[in-house]
């Protein structure tokens, strides 16, 4: 407003002074040459400073928004570390199964039973960092980026001071993902999110209870109000036989899994199944991720079926843990 008043009077004062120069150029027949002489006898008035640019805000916060940096605007999001899988730790996992004796079709037995409670701790931590952008790498196919993930489970005897609390098992699972954002509407629901990945899974033992395999992923990611939902369909990659530590784990894992997500305010409830229906086998795993104090949120993990591990990929088992959550699903 005061920039408002300033010119006015700016205007009317050099108006005053200049009348009959004014007259002169008003009478000028010309166009040109009147417009030059009304700009040789009033100088542009003064100008308010430029405000300062605002940041452009980023797209509405969503369940995969978040954990793929979607809609985020005005800097650079490479190389920013995000939350990937679950990361949890439960302070205490029961299994009414406890694998003693771990076998594969490609393995010799164990000489005995391993000395393994059916009470242990278990904990994950998973992350994944934007290593390139790539924009539309082709005509007709949403903007894409290049993400490298690495997530780590891990099975701790921690109760079980006979064997002086070893790891049971340590999954090793490091993936690279070439992520798509189509952000379309599809039959009511929002889909954000297409990719592909190559994906390896390992124990890092060795023989007997070695297992590992390797795979290529296809995945598709959709919202739609505080449900999330994330469909995989994986292939194997063939090893040579001698190699091979496990010929048969797509029998008990199946070939791909969904992961469906509801968030109630500050509670959140995941439900993850596979399942393979040429050999009737699969699992489910139910979470609950819920608030107890300030940043500290409390976990219940409930499994049921096969592979909640790969030295159990063949082992049927019931298990229901609870501890703390370091992040959301999806």
């Amino acid at each position: 407003m005061r920039w408002c008043v300033l010119c006015l009077l700016w205007l009317a004062v050099a108006a005053r002074a200049q009348a009959p120069a004014l007259e002169r150029c008003a009478r000028i027949e010309d166009p040109r040459q009147r417009l030059a002489c009304f700009d040789r006898l009033v100088p542009p008035p003064p100008t308010a400073p430029a405000a300062p640019l605002a940041p452009l805000p980023d797209a509405e916060p969503s369940l995969l928004g978040d954990r793929w940096s979607i809609g985020i605007s005005g800097r650079d999001s490479r190389f920013d570390l995000r939350a990937h899988k679950p990361s949890y730790l439960l302070l205490a996992r029961y299994s009414d199964a406890p694998n003693r004796l771990p076998a594969s079709p490609s393995k010799p037995a164990l000489a005995e039973p391993l000395d393994v409670q059916a009470t242990e701790s278990k904990f994950q931590l998973s992350f994944k960092v934007k290593l390139a952008d790539f924009g539309r790498i082709a005509e007709g196919l949403p903007p894409a980026t290049l993400w490298a993930g690495y997530t780590q489970q891990s099975q701790w005897q921690v109760y079980n001071p006979r064997v002086s609390r070893p790891f049971r098992e340590t999954n090793y699972e490091p993936e690279a993902i070439l992520a798509f954002y189509p952000d379309r509407e599809v039959l009511g629901w929002r889909w954000r999110l297409a990719g592909f990945g190559l994906n390896h899974q390992s124990n890092g033992r060795a023989e007997p209870l070695s297992r590992s395999w390797n795979r290529v992923i296809a995945m598709a990611g959709a919202e739609r109000g505080d449900f999330g939902l994330i469909v995989r369909a994986w292939l194997r990659l063939p090893e040579a036989a001698a190699k091979d530590d496990n010929p048969d784990i797509t029998r008990y894992l199946g070939y791909g899994d969904v992961v469906g997500v509801y968030r109630y305010r500050d509670h959140t409830l995941s439900l993850a199944g596979r399942y393979n229906p040429a050999s009737a086998k699969g699992a489910l795993t139910l979470a609950w991720n819920f608030p107890l104090q300030r940043r500290v949120r409390g976990y219940l993990q409930l499994f049921s079926g096969y592979g909640e591990s790969l030295i159990d990929y063949n082992v049927r088992q019931n298990t229901v843990g609870l501890g703390v959550s370091l992040a959301d699903h999806l």
